[in-house]
């Protein structure tokens, strides 16, 4: 997945307008204008490296005499204590965008390590770990970056990209099968319809309709492998609700063929990088 990089640019404009408001008082207070540092960012613990270009790209934004040398690249792996990048040029916008490039390097960075853990206990089973739409609000383009940086695979990126009908659909449309039919009268052939199911009726349901991909909503193992038998192929089976490093293998062995994962994106713990500056 290639970054829109007008769209990061914005992203990025939009972070640093929200901090820095009319300016940034202490560094103007003490910085002297034509004051240079350099930097080391340093990983402090063990992950997989995810928006290293975005930082990158902050300084880039706030000052063209900024140069960053990365010794890492989106999506490899990181020791703690380890070197990820180093930084010089003027002090003033380096102390101006750090707050916000570390941000978007630890958040990007903690969700693919999250990711990385998740697709390593399911990876022998042939399952993809994907995303949800349970991004941050204006964020979402870097958050599923880093899941792919992870290893995983892009649910949805919007509600123009695939049909889902979930449970409030359902609700409304009166039934999972009327629900369906409308779809295929109104939606393009192009696009695939999937539907979310509680319960081995409706599962019978999303089948007879001809659902595309059918979403076993928090089942728990047993009953989501007497579904996966029950579909026998007849579409896609994503498992989805209570998935966490603890449960992920146990679903993954019922044989289904995707795990959506909403704390990829909704909980993650940023990863701990730090950037160090040095007088020149």
């Amino acid at each position: 997945m290639e970054l829109n990089w007008f769209i990061v640019d914005e992203t990025i404009k939009r972070s640093l307008n929200e901090d820095l408001g009319r300016g940034d008082i202490t560094t103007d207070s003490i910085v002297p204008v034509g004051t240079q540092a350099f930097g080391h960012f340093i990983a402090k613990e063990a992950g997989v490296v995810a928006g290293i270009t975005v930082a990158a790209r902050t300084f880039q934004l706030l000052s063209p005499d900024i140069q960053m040398r990365l010794r890492y690249k989106d999506g490899e792996k990181v020791v703690a204590g380890e070197l990820i990048a180093e930084i010089e040029g003027p002090a003033r916008p380096i102390l101006w965008g750090e707050r916000v490039a570390l941000n978007f390097l630890q958040r990007m960075s903690g969700i693919a390590t999250l990711t990385a853990e998740m697709v390593s206990k399911v990876q022998k089973y042939g399952v993809e770990i994907i995303d949800t739409r349970k991004t941050t609000p204006g964020l979402r383009l870097l958050e599923k970056y880093a899941v792919r940086q992870g290893g995983g695979v892009n649910h949805r990126m919007g509600l123009d990209d695939a049909v889902l009908i979930k449970d409030n659909h359902i609700a409304v449309a009166g039934g999972i099968i009327p629900a369906i039919k409308v779809v295929r009268a109104n939606a393009s052939h192009m696009v695939k319809i999937e539907v979310e199911v509680e319960n081995e009726k409706e599962v019978l349901e999303a089948l007879e309709a001809g659902a595309d991909v059918i979403m076993l909503d928090n089942m728990d193992p047993e009953e989501m492998a007497k579904m996966v038998k029950l579909i026998d192929k007849k579409a896609v089976v994503e498992a989805s609700g209570n998935v966490n490093l603890n449960t992920v293998e146990a679903i993954a062995k019922t044989g289904v063929d995707v795990i959506s994962v909403g704390a990829l994106t909704h909980s993650v713990t940023s990863l701990d990088i730090s950037l160090d500056l040095f007088h020149r």
